[in-house]
């Protein structure tokens, strides 16, 4: 018979395994970085090297989803109807059919201004420019996070082996763009409330991505933000119904009705996508039972950021945590998108470093830098969902984090 005395022991041994991960130091973690940025880096060669024509192996064409903005683009320029359906794929097939395959778009007519200019020049080329300069910016982003948090590890190690990075590059996807607003916007609430505002009105373009920006500057009291987001966000709006007529925001919303019913089908595959709607519907939850748990779990992410809210002003633990749950609250989240959670890791990884590792933290780091590269395998091969585990986690790790940080400012406060 088993000796309790040793199980015990070894399970602690165990627990403590994953709790306080004293085994992953400096050494093994840039050990870490550099063999995913190598493999990153190799994929990325291979993919391209191994297209023929700009169609990869598998007879995907590279930068994939995006011949869909770009096709909007053409569009644009010639009167066409970006939200008919039918009109769409029409034009879409006109450069690249493959089956029945289709890229569908459903982004409001405030990312129009920005897809009218991809339509002026051939699909690479514009492919090349759009991750040129997205990635450029997003890149740029991160660098003002990572000053602050660990700036002992090179950036270019860091982005280059941050998995999620070549999941956008290979989809042409508009997330680079997306995440650099946000956190960008995140970041200067407290220095530069103005041009915090003016990103934040702009990151609209993809507006499931912005619903608790509001909500935590309204509880923090950023008149200055809001004032300027609403601003920019309705001046876009604006330019989008002047240029390409008033009619095409009614057009937007009746398209939206068929994106919902779209995605409530598995057009998209919940496979690929990372939230708890659609890992619950993966799992075989009816479509109202699986929105419950989509509104339960959105509903402890405002009560999370709420609190952290009555503790303190604007901070960038309230900023990590924000972004931290973006992809919790919407239904609608894939892998590709998981670029956002690079800021609250680096601020969860930057205090970290600075005060010391909790319980948690390093496993909780650990696994959401690493899931975008087994979330899709795992949930289209084996139906096992696991993004939102790990982003719930990671969210109430930081939410621990910003709440001490907060508190403990509070005091600093109370005692001068």
């Amino acid at each position: 018979m088993d000796n309790p005395a040793m199980a015990l022991q070894n399970h602690a041994i165990m627990g403590d395994f994953l709790k306080t991960m004293d085994w992953l130091g400096r050494a093994r973690a840039f050990g870490y970085l550099r063999l995913l940025a190598l493999l990153n880096v190799a994929m990325l060669v291979l993919l391209v090297a191994t297209s023929q024509g700009g169609i990869d192996r598998n007879g995907f064409l590279l930068g994939s989803d995006f011949i869909s903005f770009w096709t909007s683009g053409r569009m644009l320029h010639h009167g066409g109807a970006v939200y008919d359906t039918a009109a769409h794929i029409a034009a879409q097939r006109e450069f690249f059919a493959s089956g029945d395959s289709y890229t569908a778009f459903f982004y409001p007519p405030s990312f129009l201004p920005l897809c009218w200019p991809l339509g002026l020049t051939g699909y690479f080329p514009a492919l090349a420019a759009w991750l040129l300069a997205t990635g450029a910016f997003y890149v740029l982003t991160v660098r003002q996070w990572w000053r602050q948090a660990v700036p002992a590890v090179p950036l270019w190690l860091l982005v280059l082996a941050f998995p999620a990075m070549p999941i956008v590059m290979t989809h042409g996807q508009t997330s680079f763009l997306v995440a650099g607003l946000l956190g960008l916007g995140a970041w200067l609430v407290p220095s530069r409330p103005v041009l915090a505002g003016v990103l934040f009105g702009l990151a609209t373009i993809k507006p499931q991505f912005g619903p608790l920006v509001p909500l935590a500057l309204l509880l923090t009291h950023e008149w200055k933000v809001i004032a300027s987001a609403a601003i920019t966000a309705l001046a876009l709006a604006g330019l989008a119904a002047l240029a390409f007529e008033p009619g095409i925001w009614a057009e937007w919303l009746a398209a939206s009705g068929r994106a919902q019913a779209a995605m409530e089908a598995g057009a998209v595959p919940f496979g690929k996508m990372v939230s708890t709607f659609a890992a619950a519907r993966l799992l075989g939850a009816p479509a109202a039972v699986a929105y419950g748990l989509q509104v339960a779990v959105a509903l402890t992410v405002v009560l999370a950021i709420a609190y952290l809210c009555r503790l303190g002003a604007w901070s960038a633990g309230l900023g990590a945590t924000v972004l931290a749950g973006a992809p919790l609250v919407t239904p609608f989240v894939l892998d590709y998108d998981l670029v956002l959670i690079a800021f609250p890791l680096l601020y969860l990884a930057g205090e970290g470093l600075r005060t010391g590792f909790r319980d948690w933290e390093k496993l909780g780091l650990l696994l959401a830098f690493v899931v975008p590269v087994f979330a899709r395998p795992l949930a289209l091969k084996a139906s096992i969902p696991v993004t939102p585990l790990v982003l719930l986690l990671l969210f109430a790790l930081i939410v621990s984090r910003s709440a001490a940080d907060a508190r403990s400012e509070r005091h600093a406060q109370q005692r001068t």
